[in-house]
């Protein structure tokens, strides 16, 4: 692994407003160009760029050279991470709601 790569934690990957659009803009498309991400946002190419690197350190993004052109498409399988978090609290939640609506329903009786 280079020495410049560091990896990068999922959630702090998909903490940002452009990088979630970002994903879901590659969600909708098997590639996408630079070009056509940028065109989707207000903010410059270089800008961009940035956000997506801190994507491919997540290992949410790849990319391609396609002659001159770079084409990123998404790797969605660390976003399993995230989606087993939000399982778990969602569980303690739902139990937690069924046992303040029982006290409910004593405190009824």
């Amino acid at each position: 692994m280079n020495e410049n790569y560091q990896s990068r934690d999922v959630f702090n990957a998909i903490a940002d407003p452009t990088r979630r659009q970002l994903i879901h803009l590659l969600a909708e498309a098997d590639e996408l160009p630079l070009h056509e991400l940028t065109a989707q946002f207000p903010m410059g190419r270089t800008a961009v760029s940035k956000h997506l690197t801190i994507l491919k350190e997540a290992d949410l993004v790849h990319d391609r050279k396609v002659g001159r052109e770079t084409r990123f498409r998404l790797n969605a399988s660390p976003l399993r991470e995230v989606q087993d978090w939000v399982a778990f609290y969602n569980k303690y939640w739902s139990s937690n709601m069924l046992r303040l609506s029982q006290l409910l329903e004593e405190e009824d009786e």
